[in-house]
């Protein structure tokens, strides 16, 4: 059996972690959303700045479940922990920035180049933790848990011991992110089931479709 150990999730005005609201937008700020998490929570990680929202999102996303499971990183080999991301446009609004790129500025960015694929955030968080097991990165319709249940059982039975799953929907307008630990051992927050998924998603995102 397996249990969700912690969960994180972000809309266009809250952070929170395991279900408790940690820091609300200050729109009055001349910093970005994501930027105002990270300073907030004292981040250090000079990548942080360089990286698309995508990348920003599942970065802070991941470093707060890290601090929610303080013993994950010594638990497990660096080859047990697997990364499952999901979303519904792809790097959409990343690519229209690289094509914006050369279109005003007649060459294209080399450092907006590098995130049109979704997956380079699966590979930023496996880089700064020095996870080497399995990662995926899904483009659906909508969040769906029976994806996630399938690949934790394939992972699971090919040795991951744990699994960070997330969905990460961040464009100009919408900010869907929902991103959960997955361990085999102990109780954890809940029971990894779909029930439970459908309704760690509704409760985080009451509004979405």
């Amino acid at each position: 059996m397996s249990f969700i150990t912690a969960y994180c999730s972000l809309t266009e005005d809250v952070c929170s972690v395991n279900g408790t609201a940690i820091i609300g937008r200050d729109h009055a700020s001349a910093d970005s959303w994501f930027k105002q998490i990270y300073k907030q929570q004292e981040l250090a990680y000079p990548k942080f700045y360089k990286m698309d929202m995508l990348s920003q999102a599942g970065f802070l996303a991941s470093e707060l479940i890290k601090r929610a499971i303080p013993t994950l990183t010594a638990a497990y080999n660096d080859d047990e922990i697997a990364l499952v991301f999901a979303n519904r446009s792809s790097s959409a609004e990343t690519d229209q920035r690289f094509i914006n790129s050369y279109e005003h500025n007649g060459a294209p960015s080399p450092s907006l180049f590098v995130y049109t694929l979704p997956n380079i955030v699966l590979g930023e968080i496996a880089i700064l933790n020095k996870w080497y097991g399995e990662n995926m990165f899904a483009v659906l319709p909508k969040f769906a848990p029976d994806f996630y249940l399938d690949y934790l059982q394939i992972l699971h039975a090919a040795g991951s011991k744990a699994i960070l799953c997330g969905w990460l929907e961040v464009t100009q307008t919408q900010t869907e992110v929902l991103l959960f630990m997955v361990e085999e051992k102990g109780t954890g927050i809940m029971e990894c089931s779909k029930q439970n998924l459908a309704e760690l998603w509704h409760a985080s995102f009451p509004a979405a479709k």
